[in-house]
């Protein structure tokens, strides 16, 4: 019977047999390289013309293997892999039309999700008249669904003519968007996160609309954690056991989130812009109407096809590319610590 550090053992060399492969395929196509170089200077054109066919299919495979292959070969696997995501939007400056732009972000994500094979569901929603959203909650449950949202966090800024400007001036409007990994009752790590003596749990009855029901009964929950102050409060649902649980549920996941935060300060205390990168009250991205494109302040990439990221899947293109620049930061962090 294997035990786990026979297990351990077993992932480890699979790993670097993958990363031998590749280095043993990157060896491969150099060489080859070099030989086809050569036939550059061939007197007869047909072999000429073929080897520049070979150049560039060669030199394709060289830069898939070293950009991508090996890269993520060499960059530990993700431990939150496994962890659905909790999105919490809100608008912000810019009053119904940062409720309207929130409305067509939240369509956005959901067919993200879609696309991803995720589950998508909205756990809360405030609605407004005029058919914006003023913020919802949102649920996506699937295999690297935080990997891939945690990089929307922070403040989506967007510029156009709103529908009721006679004017034509250009409105800027925000939404802010925190992604926290989504923690089920039955996720084994919801242990490590707080001892319950660690947490004061009060009833109250629930403010706002909602009648008789709300006015009676003490169904609104309010969490606190005293060693960190986290403090949830809860009165969505209508009983007092829904919204302890969805309590505890928002809870675990800000614990999670500043777990995750504190351990990639201490990893890279050395590389500030990593984590001013994750900031929640920084403007990470702009989506301009007038000029038709998105631009992701943090690596620099502009789209100019703006309805391909609103109602198409342009949006992975971002979310790939923000992967993509995250492994290289990785990277290029153990290599300044094996130094």
């Amino acid at each position: 019977m294997s035990t786990p550090e026979d297990i351990v053992r077993l992932k480890q060399l699979k790993e670097s047999e993958l990363l031998d492969e590749a280095w043993t395929h990157w060896k491969a196509n150099r060489e080859q390289l070099d030989e086809t170089v050569a036939l550059l200077e061939d007197p007869d054109p047909t072999m000429r013309s073929l080897a520049v066919e070979e150049i560039d299919s060669l030199s394709t495979n060289l830069a898939e293997l070293v950009q991508t292959t090996i890269p993520a070969l060499l960059v530990p696997p993700s431990k939150t892999s496994h962890l659905g995501a909790l999105m919490e939007l809100k608008s912000g400056v810019g009053g119904s039309e940062a409720s309207l732009f929130l409305a067509e972000l939240l369509r956005m994500y959901q067919r993200l999700a879609n696309n991803s094979r995720w589950h998508a569901s909205v756990v809360g929603k405030n609605d407004l008249e005029n058919g914006g959203i003023k913020d919802a909650v949102v649920e996506f449950k699937g295999e690297g669904a935080y990997d891939s949202l945690r990089w929307e966090s922070g403040v989506h800024r967007v510029q156009r003519v709103p529908a009721t400007e006679t004017s034509g001036r250009t409105h800027t409007s925000t939404v802010a968007i925190v992604v926290l990994p989504l923690i089920e009752e039955t996720d084994s790590q919801q242990d490590e996160l707080f001892n319950m003596e660690d947490v004061k749990l009060e009833v109250m009855r629930a403010r706002g609309a909602g009648g008789q029901h709300v006015n009676k009964t003490e169904s609104a929950v309010r969490l606190t954690h005293i060693p960190s102050g986290v403090t949830v409060s809860m009165q969505d649902e209508r009983s007092q056991h829904q919204n302890r649980r969805r309590a505890f549920q928002v809870l675990r996941s800000r614990l999670m989130d500043l777990k995750l935060t504190r351990e990639m300060e201490e990893r890279r205390s050395t590389r500030r812009n990593l984590v001013k990168g994750a900031d929640r009250s920084e403007k990470i991205r702009t989506y301009n109407f007038a000029q038709d494109r998105v631009t992701d302040h943090r690596i620099g990439l502009t789209m100019k096809n703006l309805t391909s990221v609103m109602e198409g899947d342009g949006i992975e293109l971002f979310i790939d590319a923000l992967k993509q620049d995250n492994a290289e930061s990785a990277m290029e962090a153990m290599l300044e610590e094996s130094d």
